[in-house]
């Protein structure tokens, strides 16, 4: 009387075997692995360009709210500070990243697929301008054979004829 419900294993097996599942995967793991290049351009080449032009590091950036803004002898911060230049830091990885996948992933393939489409379209546009002009030449004999039936003659078999004449 008990209905066999799928086993817990069956499930997650059958959750894995999905295809966009397995995409993911890759793709959290290629990203992960591309934040460690974007964090070593920021840390390398982008806080030594900011430290040209005052300290050597992003983090260091702050203004203070509340003050004093100092780290008192017990180790905690006294009044408010706001850390600016770590937001600024965090902006710049994120628009190197977006950038970066956008010009070397996203661009080119939307080119490629634009390329494939117009491919497909011009061949589709071959065989629509075959069934546009076979189309056109049945429209043709259609006005024709109207245009006989309506100027009285037929001419064409199956068209409307005089009725025969009784000699009688």
């Amino acid at each position: 009387m008990s209905e066999s419900k799928p086993s817990l294993l069956e499930g997650f097996k059958a959750f894995l075997m999905r295809g966009n599942v397995i995409d993911l995967a890759v793709a959290v793991v290629i990203g992960a692995a591309f934040t460690n290049i974007v964090n070593a351009v920021v840390k390398g080449v982008i806080n030594p360009l900011v430290g040209a032009f005052g300290t050597k590091d992003l983090d260091s950036y702050t203004s203070c709210l509340k003050a004093p803004c100092r780290v008192g002898a017990d180790g905690e911060m006294e009044g408010i500070q706001i850390a600016w230049g770590s937001v600024l830091g965090a902006t710049l990885q994120f628009l190197i990243t977006a950038a970066v996948v956008y010009f070397l992933m996203v661009l080119p393939m939307a080119k490629y697929l634009a390329r494939r489409e117009a491919q497909r379209r011009a061949k589709e546009g071959v065989k629509e301008t075959l069934e546009v002009t076979e189309l056109e030449v049945l429209k043709e004999i259609r006005d024709a054979v109207v245009a006989q039936r309506s100027a009285g003659g037929s001419g064409l078999a199956g068209g409307p004829s005089a009725p025969p004449q009784d000699r009688g």
